[in-house]
């Protein structure tokens, strides 16, 4: 699977609102989902992943994983670690020009992140970005919307 050709990892830290996906296990049902990232001093990157469970007002769940930038002359490759010592493969597969939305994949192509740096997320969109992982083989009729319908300040 193929990367972006290079990531500006500055540019690209901040949050993103998760607007579509095909979910993990851990996130079938969330609302409202953010994912966050800093860079560390030492080059990591300390990612916050928070979202409500099952409704928009359900319980707060969050994770921390790590990121480890695994190709730096891309740095469109990471391993994502949740637990030691697995990394996770995290692939920038799309990034548009103005770091508003973006596409993580995996290899395997079981799950797939869409994110967005607004929570609004147009059907026209939508119906773009279907084509585009199925594209790059992913099944799209296993793309589901994130319902999101706070903004970052008033989560």
């Amino acid at each position: 699977m193929d990367t972006v050709t290079n990531v500006d990892l500055e540019r690209f830290m901040g949050d993103w609102y998760v607007v579509a996906s095909i979910p993990t296990y851990l996130e079938k049902g969330a609302h409202n989902a953010v994912e966050s990232y800093a860079l560390n001093p030492d080059g990591t990157i300390a990612t916050t992943f928070r979202f409500n469970k099952d409704s928009f007002d359900g319980p707060v769940k969050t994770y921390r994983p790590t990121g480890f930038v695994m190709d730096r002359e891309t740095n469109a490759l990471w391993g994502m670690q949740f637990v030691w010592p697995i990394k996770g493969d995290y692939r920038i597969i799309y990034l548009d020009d103005d770091y508003q939305l973006t596409v993580i994949g995996r290899v395997k192509r079981g799950y797939v992140w869409v994110m967005s740096r607004k929570p609004n997320f147009s059907d026209e969109e939508f119906e773009q970005i279907k084509d585009f992982i199925q594209d790059v083989g992913y099944d799209p009729s296993k793309l589901r919307r994130v319902p999101q319908r706070m903004t970052l300040t008033s989560q």
